[in-house]
């Protein structure tokens, strides 16, 4: 809340919401929209990462990343969808992974999650064609953000973070232009999926 605040970025509501719970990701979007209008546009862009073996990870974070990257992914989606629906037009974009396309060592789990995020979006993006609603899915390579600081192995933990110092990851920036790009785009085009990484990141 505190840097999303200190932005200073014009028209802005802000909130601090688990997505996970339904009725309070409907609620700070009504309030929003309250404030400035009916929802053209989501980013549901909140995720976990926790990286690790199936044979040695608890459980509780197989729950945990399913719960927020696939459940909570759709609670954003429901508390807009049918105004979008309503009003013959809107944008939904959902932020995967390339870990979403292809597998990688310690990302069984949360690989699952971001193919759910694939399969989702095209199947809603045939869903909802029909009422002029897009959506777009965005993939990322490796980010330099905090989502490795989640997982709780550290030799996997550790090996991840020499890859990122290898290489010049994507910058957040980076993956916030791709998004505004997409939405840019006359309400006729749709680009259903964006694949983005660092050139000299091969896999």
């Amino acid at each position: 809340m505190e840097r999303i605040e200190a932005l200073g970025l014009p028209d802005t509501l802000a909130r601090s919401v688990d997505v996970t719970d339904a009725e309070a990701v409907t609620g700070a979007v009504r309030e929003a929209e309250a404030l400035y209008g009916p929802a053209d546009l989501i980013v549901n862009n909140a995720g976990v990462m926790l990286l690790g073996e199936v044979a040695r990870q608890p459980a509780e974070e197989w729950e945990r990343m399913f719960d927020v990257n696939v459940r909570g992914l759709l609670h954003g989606v429901r508390a807009v969808l049918p105004g979008m629906i309503e009003r013959g037009r809107g944008t939904v974009i959902n932020v995967s992974s390339v870990a979403g396309r292809r597998t990688y060592a310690n990302h069984t789990v949360y690989s699952g999650s971001k193919f759910a995020v694939h399969g989702m979006s095209e199947s809603l993006r045939e869903e909802v064609a029909g009422h002029g609603v897009r959506v777009v899915t965005i993939a990322p390579g490796a980010v330099e953000t905090e989502l490795l600081s989640h997982t709780t192995d550290e030799v996997v933990k550790a090996d991840y973070q020499a890859f990122k110092d290898s290489i010049e990851v994507l910058a957040p920036e980076d993956v916030a232009a791709a998004i505004g790009f997409a939405y840019q785009q006359p309400q006729r085009v749709t680009l259903r999926e964006l694949v983005l990484a660092a050139t000299a990141q091969v896999a």
